[in-house]
């Protein structure tokens, strides 16, 4: 007879496994290893509340992550629909126009600010203190709607405003530098002595991501082709040199001009040209395709971005007869001496040029949808290789060069730390991520300080002497050539720098330099250290009523809603002036506290 089947008993040799985790064991879990900055059993940012937000919110990408991490947790655009700048430096002069803009921003801002919160951190916000990487001309405005956002819809503790070129230089270990951030918008250099920037000795110059965009798209709608898709699969199709036209402007969507920027551009070396030669003469003739630009405004190599206004107009202006349009290259006689220098740009960077063509599918225009597939863009190897130009143009008061821009910074700070400065650059920006750039700008340093004016002035004036000499714009910084290093220089040239250049140059941990400043801010979260911080106890007292007293409630400025109390926030533009520095009303009172004290013994 068999025996009764037993009720299943659990293995006495798993029970030990059904307690709780030892800590040696959660030590060696995927959750803590997969981020190397965590070698303990510490909390980290995901579960606890120690750790802060830091937000680099640029113009048009922000990078958000937790303090004490080696590079953000998400990056994204502003404005995911356009990927389009979500601010400008200029605003709406109408009233009415200024406050719509100003509630579209704001609408904007908090939906950013959703997003990084409850998309991209899943943290809340409520128990997270938040750094806030600020550009120095982030303009007020843009501040305090941030700053509403944050403690009125998310309600965080406190915001701190952190200066983006100091997180910068902190994050390669530094207090002391010559930051130059290249972004979207504009270029920017800040002088930093011991860890306080130098705010009034601050150049900028609109020569930043945004002009090299648009001068990026100026140049393929004049020299890149086109080849639209075949209309039928069959044998009939006309050969390709009949099929190639000029570059319609519909294929040029901001999403295509952008990633030809970022994956086929890059920086390449200066042509080994005399430029100082031409620089003084009359445009070239047509024959005479061996000139370079001249650094002359009219005549500057961003005659290509303003050139594509013409074109534009033109390809709207024709007639659309035929399906196909045979491409010709732009001719001197169509728009005048403009367009012939600009083909005399071409075919020189044509000759120099080693890159070779791209060639891009792309969605053909509206009316080429009854094509089979998609079109083919060729963009010329010049383009890829010698697009970035105009970024190292110089010679334009408002415009001046990435290069020029670091010079005069230079040349405003005091005389004793100018050795010190210039053998501690660092770049930084999306801009500078361009392949080459970084070098290429050490180059153009090197030319502009070490190249003196070329020919002496001649002739005499009409009381008979000589004419002075010309103006040798840096002359004062020559004496500093050998003490030039870029800290990030990834190729350091090897020369007869002096000591500290060559122990300065490329020494730069290898951190990218658009996220340099967000390091820098996770660096200053994990040592407790930050900005002017700004907590929501003080915001919300600001906005609300003083005091039962009447009198401490009439003699308070009334705030507006959309606005913060002055003084709230930081700005440096506000900052008082040094020790000694008379205010501008300060003569006009002490003329007039005399006279008043003498009318009144009267």
């Amino acid at each position: 007879m068999s025996a009764v089947p037993s009720t299943p008993r659990a293995n006495p040799s798993l029970a030990a496994h059904t307690a709780t985790p030892t800590t040696a064991r959660i030590a060696g879990t995927h959750a803590l290893q997969s981020s190397p900055h965590y070698t303990t059993t510490r909390r980290h940012s995901l579960y606890g509340t120690e750790d802060r937000v830091v937000i680099d919110p640029g113009s048009r990408i922000w990078k958000v992550g937790f303090s004490g991490e080696g590079k953000p947790r998400d990056v994204f655009y502003a404005n995911v629909a356009t990927s389009e700048s979500l601010w400008s430096w200029s605003r709406a002069t109408d009233p009415a126009a200024r406050a719509e803009e100003d509630r579209m921003l704001e609408i904007n801002i908090e939906r950013c600010m959703r997003s990084v919160f409850h998309g991209s951190l899943l943290t809340d916000p409520k128990s997270r203190k938040v750094i806030l990487v600020e550009h120095p001309f982030l303009p007020l405005y843009i501040k305090d709607i941030v700053a509403k956002v944050l403690f009125g819809n998310l309600q965080v503790p406190s915001v701190s405003f952190a200066s983006s070129h100091l997180l910068s230089l902190l994050c390669v270990g530094r207090i002391t530098g010559l930051v130059i951030d290249c972004g979207h918008l504009e270029s920017t250099a800040l002088p930093i002595f011991a860890a306080r920037p130098m705010f009034p000795h601050l150049r900028t110059t609109p020569l930043a991501g945004s002009r090299f965009t648009s001068h990026l798209r100026a140049l393929l709608l004049l020299f890149a082709t086109y080849i639209p898709p075949p209309v039928n699969l069959s044998g009939m199709t006309p050969p390709l040199s009949s099929r190639t036209t000029r570059v319609p402007q519909e294929i040029l969507t901001d999403a295509l001009v952008e990633d030809i920027k970022t994956r086929c551009c890059f920086v390449s070396t200066a042509l080994e040209i005399n430029r100082d030669s031409i620089r003084s003469s009359s445009p070239a003739p047509a024959s005479e395709s061996d000139l370079p630009p001249s650094s002359d405004a009219a005549m500057s190599e961003s005659e290509f971005s303003r050139a594509s206004e013409g074109v534009e107009s033109l390809s709207s202006s024709q007639p659309a007869s035929s399906e196909f349009e045979v491409v010709s290259n732009p001719r001197q006689s169509e728009t005048g001496g403009r367009e012939g220098h600009l083909q005399i740009l071409a075919n020189m960077y044509t000759r120099h040029s080693t890159a070779t063509d791209i060639q891009l599918r792309v969605t053909p225009p509206t009316s080429q949808q009854l094509g089979t597939g998609r079109g083919t863009l060729v963009v010329p190897g010049w383009i890829r290789e010698r697009a970035a130009e105009v970024l190292f143009e110089g010679g334009d008061v408002d415009e001046s060069s990435v290069a020029e821009v670091l010079l005069e910074a230079l040349l405003k700070v005091p005389v004793d730390l100018r050795q010190t400065l210039v053998s501690s650059i660092l770049v930084t920006g999306g801009t500078a991520m361009l392949p080459g750039f970084i070098p290429r700008l050490h180059t153009e340093l090197l030319r502009a300080i070490g190249s003196a004016p070329s020919r002496p002035r001649e002739g005499t004036t009409r009381s008979g002497r000589s004419l002075p000499p010309a103006y040798d714009r840096y002359a004062a910084l020559r004496p500093l050539v050998p003490h030039i290093a870029i800290l990030n220089n990834p190729a350091p040239q090897p020369s007869s720098s002096s000591p500290r250049a060559t122990a300065n140059a490329g020494k730069a941990p290898a951190f990218a330099p658009a996220s340099m400043a967000w390091v820098g801010g996770s660096l200053a979260g994990a040592l407790k250290t930050g900005g002017v911080e700004v907590s929501r106890e003080k915001w919300d007292e600001a906005f609300s009523p003083q005091n039962d007293d009447d009198d401490v409630m009439e003699s308070a400025p009334p705030v507006s809603p959309g606005q913060s109390p002055r003084g709230m926030l930081p700005d440096w533009t506000r900052t008082p002036l040094s020790v000694g520095a008379p205010s501008a009303a300060a003569p006009k009172l002490a003329v007039a506290s005399p006279s008043l004290q003498t009318a009144v013994s009267a």
